[in-house]
């Protein structure tokens, strides 16, 4: 008997998550407070397991409310908008998110010349998960460039070109047509895609980020924003 409720057992933050009020690290951060009850009993240690079917979890604040209060969406950046809030370079994110919370920021930026999805959150833990420092988080990106771009071009640009004195890090490419190409990558310097491609004799025609992480572009019309999935915010509690 013990042996099957052992198996049964799941991390206290695990749980927490997995009913969509918060991630694993926010979780953390509520048991070492002493937020969360197991049983009737405040418990502090991180390393806490329960049994989804016979222990009861409660917690010392309204969990709907905490839920509500994270907000997190991906919005489809159309070409000739600025991530910022200033309106000196012409229109910016911030006239296509009515109804968000004031706090939602975005994780990253685009340039004004790109498009693509661009994630926005008031969930402070987020943004070390997408673009903090050691993150194997993936950004994907269609690429069509001006002219042809040879496969030794491509070869280059998958083995890391020098830009911005630093070498960028191994990407992987699919070749779409004879002047377009999706790349990956798990890093983000400035303009980085149009550098590389630069390197390699390439100039960007169009570029547009197509998705991050587990968040695709999908149908996502573009200067339209959506909800992310309970799914897909999972997916960076595990980076």
């Amino acid at each position: 008997m013990g042996y099957f409720q052992e198996k049964n057992k799941v991390r206290l933050n695990k749980w927490i998550a997995s009913q969509g009020i918060c991630s694993r690290r926010e979780a953390d951060r509520l048991i070492e407070a002493g937020k969360v009850t197991v049983n009737g009993e405040a418990v502090t240690s991180l390393g806490t397991k329960i049994n989804p079917y016979k222990d009861k979890v409660g917690y010392t604040f309204d969990p709907e409310s905490f839920r509500s209060a994270k907000t997190t969406v991906v919005l489809n950046k159309p070409d000739g908008f600025v991530v910022t809030a200033s309106e000196e370079e012409g229109a910016n994110i911030y006239s296509l998110t009515a109804g968000l919370p004031d706090d939602c920021r975005p994780v990253g930026r685009l340039d004004k010349d790109s498009s693509g999805i661009i994630i926005l959150t008031n969930d402070t833990s987020l943004p070390a998960k997408i673009i903090g420092e050691g993150t194997h988080c993936e950004k994907e990106y269609f690429v069509k460039t001006t002219l042809t771009i040879s496969d030794p071009a491509l070869d280059k640009l998958r083995h890391g070109v020098k830009i911005l004195d630093d070498t960028t890090l191994p990407a992987r490419i699919r070749r779409e047509s004879a002047d377009s190409f999706y790349i990956t990558l798990v890093e983000g310097k400035n303009r980085q895609i149009r550098r590389m491609c630069r390197k390699v004799g390439a100039s960007v025609e169009t570029l547009i980020r197509v998705r991050i992480g587990n968040v695709r572009i999908g149908n996502l019309q573009s200067g339209q924003w959506r909800q992310l999935t309970p799914e897909e915010l999972s997916y960076f509690d595990g980076l």
